[in-house]
């Protein structure tokens, strides 16, 4: 591999057309162009390929590329293909929500130029809340905490904001758990698989990411039920780490006052724009 490998970023999408143009924009529009921008789109009922191949006639000198996964309904099986599907030598893994800062690629770029590392990850910031700032820090020190947690047996990438070295895909791809009940966070089964082979993941602070806090727009029970994705993983693979929990339990602490902020927030812009 050469000292600056390419980056392929790779963005799994269900009926995501209010955002995925924000999504490929930032994606493309990067200090250091990536390899390709690959959206897998998993049986949309709305214009998400529309709008992608409308990027494309805009753009196309872009390596954007668009494939369809209709075979299974799923995350798992979306994003697998789109891993499956790149031909760079790091693998960047986002969701159609992520707004990437523009020096993504080059700091995963970077990063992956020490060849011990096999994944990286970092903070986001929520685009949709107030004090966005003071989310990314508070988000960068959640993820600390959770590394110190764990004293370095795991690692765990955050789906919205990670990479992952193509030669490690090519290990794991038969692994990983295909979650068919969608019970699972499934970058945290990819880490602990990872972890299982002894691949590094390294946290890398600078290398921001916004996403959308539309989480919160679930209700407490479906919310509950997603955070406790968390428990059914760790279950799933014999994890028995009682401060692994410490994140699911400020996740599950957090709704109630977020959600009132996110609805101030929403009242406050929708005002500003009729002003």
């Amino acid at each position: 591999m050469s000292g600056r490998p390419s980056v392929s970023i790779i963005i799994p999408a269900y009926n995501e057309e209010r955002i995925i143009r924000r999504c490929v924009t930032a994606a493309l529009e990067q200090s250091v162009p990536a390899h390709e921008v690959i959206v897998v789109d998993n049986r949309s009922t709305d214009r998400t390929r529309t709008v992608v191949a409308e990027l494309m006639g805009e753009r196309p000198d872009a390596p954007l590329r668009l494939l369809r996964q209709d075979a299974e309904q799923g995350l798992v099986p979306t994003r697998n293909a789109g891993l499956d599907a790149a031909t760079g030598e790091v693998l960047g893994r986002i969701d159609a929500d992520s707004l990437l800062e523009p020096d993504w690629v080059e700091r995963v770029v970077q990063c992956f130029a020490d060849p011990a590392v096999m994944g990286a990850t970092g903070p986001v910031h929520y685009y949709d809340m107030p004090l966005r700032r003071l989310g990314l820090r508070a988000d960068d020190s959640l993820r600390r905490l959770s590394l110190r947690a764990v004293s370095g047996r795991y690692h765990f990438l955050f789906g919205s904001n990670m990479a992952l070295r193509a030669s490690a895909w090519g290990i794991l791809r038969h692994e990983v758990c295909r979650d068919e009940d969608d019970a699972f966070h499934e970058d945290i089964d990819l880490s602990v698989h990872m972890a299982r082979h002894r691949m590094p993941i390294r946290y890398v602070p600078g290398l921001v990411a916004g996403m959308s806090a539309r989480r919160l727009d679930d209700s407490p029970r479906d919310y509950r039920s997603y955070v406790l994705r968390f428990d059914r993983t760790y279950r799933a693979h014999s994890i028995r780490e009682p401060r692994l929990r410490i994140p699911m339990l400020i996740f599950l602490s957090i709704y109630f006052p977020a959600k009132l902020m996110r609805l101030l927030h929403a009242g406050q812009t929708a005002g500003e724009r009729e002003g």
